[in-house]
């Protein structure tokens, strides 16, 4: 056993301390307690240690109201208040903006929340076993059955109760278009007898594409007055307000003139393509996903943007045979970021702002090293809290030419 008084949230989500100098990470504590564990992995320089005992507890530390929450991964952070939350996520962008950024004084503000931070999930992934829908242990390949989750938007929770027996089922996606009412549940593996009484639409996933057992194999969202197409299981923000909030803060970071080309790069469906490009003469999208291609087409086409063109494929192979210059751009990357490729790409054009809207602190921060070296400068970063109890971070940076300046 040992004794640890973390003083610090790493990137992961795991309280830091150190013992005779060696970093040790705790899942579970705080920092400014004093907890024991066990050590479970040592790698020499550091360790990761198995919470024991909290022996003197943080006063922001609160009971969990989960009561899956010491066996199931979906949650992290569930024991602490909120407003410690949102502070440590603003701690772990701008650590990693120091450490792999190299900024000494990195313009990161405040956490922004988005709402509820509970019930706030309008996409919920489970697999299934003994007939339940079930996630994952932490670090663990072992399924928890559920029988709640306080993370589902509250327009899922019917369809969540009335489930039943899922027997046969694999895997399952609950989706919900929280400002339409419109629910979709999408199947792997056999589709229940009674299904259909779910109260949603049912959709049966496999190999060969998604078949409609009932309803519609879409949902609808609206963002900024903008009614988006969401076809079965393509990407969209799982916090309907989340989504809101960064459309907000990427105009703000843009700030698109009516003579702009705007490059929506990764554009999925368009949520910033059809909403912050309606201010824009033109909006580019590139997107790799045929059917995220699809909805993106659908809702360029329904909103007020002038004029668009959609390019099919990955952004960093098909940017340099790219014949349009663009003015500004808004780069939604995955969680590996843009690396070298994407700085090249979305720089190769020199627009005067780019929005970049970030899912994990070390790949932005990464970024901003390489933006930085071919002439951009980080201007402000915004956490954006869509994921609460958990770890996971958002953010929007806004970087701007030296020029520009």
């Amino acid at each position: 056993m040992i004794e640890i008084n973390p003083t610090d949230i790493a990137h992961g989500g795991e309280a830091v301390g150190r013992v005779y100098g060696k970093a040790h990470f705790v899942a579970g504590a705080m920092p400014g307690e004093t907890v024991q564990g066990r050590v479970v992995i040592d790698k020499g320089s550091w360790a990761r240690v198995e919470l024991v005992d909290v022996i003197e507890p943080s006063p922001q530390r609160v009971v969990p109201p989960c009561a899956h929450f010491a066996a199931c991964g979906g949650c992290q952070w569930q024991f602490a208040d909120y407003a410690a939350q949102l502070e440590w996520k603003r701690s772990i962008i701008a650590g990693q903006l120091r450490h792999l950024g190299k900024l000494d004084d990195p313009p990161v503000g405040p956490t922004v929340a988005v709402g509820d931070p509970y019930r706030y999930r309008n996409r919920m992934d489970f697999r299934v076993v003994d007939g339940r829908p079930a996630m994952h242990r932490q670090r663990s390949k072992e399924l928890v059955p559920l029988d709640e989750c306080h993370l589902l938007h509250p327009i899922l929770e019917p369809v969540f109760e009335n489930l039943g027996d899922l027997s046969g089922v694999r895997r399952l996606i609950l989706r919900a278009g929280v400002t339409t009412g419109e629910k979709l549940v999408i199947l792997e593996g056999e589709v229940p007898a009674d299904a259909e009484s779910w109260g949603s639409s049912v959709a049966h996933r496999t190999r060969q594409g998604l078949t409609v057992v009932k309803g519609a194999g879409t949902i609808h969202e609206e963002i900024d007055g903008v009614r988006l197409r969401i076809t079965g299981g393509t990407f969209f923000q799982n916090n309907t307000a989340g989504a809101s909030t960064l459309v907000n803060l990427v105009d703000e970071a843009l700030q698109p003139e009516p003579e702009d080309t705007l490059l929506d790069a990764y554009a999925g469906g368009g949520l910033f393509g059809a909403t912050v490009g309606r201010a824009a003469a033109r909006v580019l999208a590139v997107e790799i996903s045929p059917m995220a291609v699809s909805d993106l087409d659908s809702n360029l086409t329904r909103s007020d943007v002038a004029d668009h063109r959609i390019v099919k494929g990955a952004f960093e192979e098909i940017a340099e045979r790219l014949d349009e210059y663009w003015d500004l751009a808004v780069v939604d990357p995955t969680r590996d970021g843009l690396g070298i490729g994407g700085v090249d790409a979305v720089t190769a054009a020199m627009p005067r702002t780019i929005a970049y809207v970030a899912c994990d602190p070390a790949a932005l921060a990464r970024d901003t090293k390489y933006l930085g070296e071919r002439g951009y400068r980080l201007d402000w970063v915004a956490p954006v809290d869509l994921f609460p109890q958990t770890f996971h971070i958002e953010a929007v940076a806004r970087f701007v030419r030296g020029d520009e300046e």
